[in-house]
């Protein structure tokens, strides 16, 4: 332990002792003036703090220098009845500061205790109950702002930490200020409690065991008594206002005296008629001008002075914040700040803007919170932080979502206005601007307000512009999730699952496989709508197979294959039945004998005539089961799977193409057509 712990430990103990072992008087009178001391520390701190987490400890402290304070009043309360005297500090504050007149020091007593219960204790009991209620009613708000300027790109996931972590400590903080006014709250009973005893038994121990005369032990014992009474009500008077200062303090940018000053003095004017009225009291009453006078003078010539300095031009400070800014750009650091990409963009023109401002009502700061919440339950990845940014170089009511610094999709909305999508195609019985819908191609209507209940009736979708851009951008994550994975990301995931499984971790990785191997894999799933989330399964299947082949495309087939009762599930109806297009049998073969293996892996090489007769196809075949209403999923065998992925991925990329090792057995597969060529 550092010397320092040791010395806060030593402390406590002679606390605990004070309380039970007798002290001698020049030890005592030590102790109080290191009770002094510390209080007057702890009020100066409380003045200088810029906020009240600066003195987090002070609710301990209380308690610490409380009891420190109570051990020193049973010590002299000791001493008093047994010896009739308390050191040199008590007996100087008994005859030197009241001057020898027990009326007066009991009156002076009094009055510090009224002082410290009624006024500020009392005070400063309510502030910290309030404080500390308002406070915790308060985080649930600080929560989603530190949400959203994180969605933002406001602010970085550091920051956003440190924030959550501050809200926590400040909750904690104010709930136990409540708490700790109560010792202040306490410690001034027990000192009228401790008065009231010395004096009485005081007098009685003086008078009937030492034999004093009984005016003798009064004055003697009451001198003793009030030296003790208000030795330890000033030290609790400056911790009491300390306390008050600390639950009071608001959040700023200087301490107590600089918001004093610069606040209190933020009006010279009114220091003119503070001038005036005392000049005034001085004439119409009785008052001696020669204090009145000397005072109005001094707030005229503080008023006049502070007049003098000119206010500082917000062109002077704005032009300063240029130059700033301009000698930062000139900077290598910005340079390099410069090449840094954001995973996830949404740019929006101007007339756009009420959307991300929650001032006009915008919630897409909130909506992208969910977004990131639903994709990482479905596809089992922490989609980075969105960033959102106003772009004057498009047009007012135009969009784009970027990944990686590449345009992926755009759009245009009309704010004042509900995109509507008919039931079918033939119907077209509302009237409206046409539009295609941004997420999946499908033809739509902008209608206005007056038209949304008819469109509605009529069994039209309609949806309002925010909606349409959280649906747009929802779809763009999905279909490009494989490229948010890189081996960071990757690296993130094995760590959080190595919390619950490091065994299962250590068997995969480093060896026999590294992190970009198994970043392969889970890109790959993630390309075909695979969610990763159950990563054990994942895991446990690369542990099985990655000693035998680190072929990241065939180990994937055998996570796929491992992954069959969700495969099966995302496309299945009710789980239970499953329509898909199979291959016949010579487009298996023609696929199988096209595979050419090389030390490099395998690669399908399939003459082109044959790839477009297979394709035109799956194209005539697809386009029949989406004119069923039915989402067109090709089934073949576990051999060809990836190789017939590989032809269609180019023309066809969201389609499915299942193995028949990736369905449950339970589950009744129904042929809705098959794919020939011959």
């Amino acid at each position: 332990m550092k010397a320092r712990d040791i010395s806060v430990l030593l402390s406590v103990i002679l606390i605990v002792a004070m309380l039970i072992i007798p002290l001698p008087s020049w030890l005592l009178s030590v102790l109080i003036i290191i009770n002094i001391s510390l209080a007057l520390l702890v009020l100066l701190i409380s003045m200088n703090m810029r906020e009240a987490l600066e003195f987090s400890i002070f609710p301990s402290l209380l308690l610490l220098l409380t009891l420190f304070r109570l051990g020193l009043n049973v010590s002299t309360t000791r001493s008093i009845l047994t010896k009739g005297e308390a050191g040199g500090v008590v007996e100087t504050f008994g005859t030197f500061v009241v001057g020898g007149n027990v009326v007066v020091g009991m009156v002076v007593f009094l009055i510090l205790i009224i002082i410290q219960f009624i006024v500020i204790t009392k005070g400063s009991e309510r502030v910290s109950e309030v404080a500390a209620r308002f406070t915790l009613d308060a985080m649930p708000g600080k929560q989603m702002s530190i949400d959203a300027d994180l969605n933002a790109g406001i602010i970085s996931e550091q920051e956003a930490k440190e924030r959550r972590e501050k809200v926590s400590r400040e909750s904690d903080f104010y709930g136990a200020m409540d708490g700790a006014t109560k010792f202040v709250k306490g410690d001034a009973i027990a000192g009228i409690i401790i008065v009231i005893i010395n004096l009485i038994f005081g007098i009685i121990i003086g008078a009937a065991q030492q034999g004093l005369p009984l005016a003798e032990a009064a004055t003697r014992y009451s001198l003793l008594t009030v030296g003790d009474g208000i030795v330890s009500q000033v030290p609790a008077l400056l911790i009491s206002t300390a306390t008050g200062i600390v639950v009071t303090r608001a959040a700023s940018n200087g301490n107590l005296g600089e918001d004093i000053m610069s606040q209190l003095l933020a009006y010279p004017s009114m220091l003119y008629v503070a001038a005036g009225t005392i000049l005034l009291l001085g004439i119409a009453t009785p008052i001696n001008d020669l204090l009145t006078i000397p005072i109005a003078g001094a707030l005229a010539a503080g008023a006049w002075m502070l007049k003098r300095v000119p206010p500082k031009d917000e062109a002077d400070l704005i032009e300063a914040e240029e130059e700033i800014e301009t000698e930062e750009l000139k900077s290598p650091e910005s340079v390099v700040n410069l090449l840094n990409i954001d995973p996830i963009e949404f740019e929006f023109g101007y007339g756009l803007i009420p959307l991300a401002d929650a001032n006009q009502g915008g919630d897409l700061l909130d909506r992208v919170v969910m977004i990131r919440r639903q994709l990482a339950v479905e596809l089992g990845l922490v989609i980075p932080v969105v960033r959102i940014r106003d772009n004057i170089q498009l047009q007012p009511n135009e969009y784009q979502i970027k990944v990686k610094g590449n345009v992926m999709a755009s759009g245009n909305l009309l704010l004042d206005h509900y995109l509507a999508m008919s039931p079918s195609e033939e119907e077209d019985s509302i009237n409206g601007i046409d539009t295609i819908e941004p997420s999946f191609g499908l033809p739509a209507k902008w209608i206005t307000e007056e038209t949304k209940e008819q469109a509605e009736i009529l069994g039209y979708t309609v949806v309002d512009p925010p909606s349409v851009v959280s649906t747009h951008l929802t779809e763009v994550i999905k279909a490009n999730a494989h490229e948010l994975l890189g081996r960071q990301e990757t690296q993130q995931l094995i760590d959080h699952l190595k919390e619950s499984y490091p065994i299962l971790v250590e068997e995969v990785t480093p060896n026999p496989l590294s992190v970009g191997e198994v970043q392969k894999v889970l890109a790959k799933l993630l390309k075909e709508n695979v969610s990763i989330r159950n990563l054990p399964i994942i895991f446990e299947t690369l542990a099985d197979y990655g000693k035998m082949t680190s072929d990241t495309d065939l180990l994937t087939e055998y996570v796929r294959q491992a992954l069959s009762r969700q495969i099966t599930r995302q496309y299945s109806e009710n789980d239970q039945t499953l329509k898909v297009i199979t291959l016949s049998g010579g487009i298996e073969k023609l696929i199988a004998d096209s595979v050419q293996q090389t030390e490099h892996g395998n690669f399908l090489s399939i003459d082109p005539t044959d790839s477009q007769r297979i394709l035109e196809s799956i194209a005539s075949q697809v386009e029949q089961v989406a004119f069923m209403q039915q989402t067109p999923v090709i089934l073949c065998s576990p051999a060809i799977r990836m190789y017939m992925k590989q032809l269609t991925e180019r023309y066809f990329p969201q389609l499915p193409i299942l193995s028949y090792n990736e369905l449950e057995p339970s589950v009744e597969v129904q042929s809705v057509g098959v794919v020939n060529i011959d």
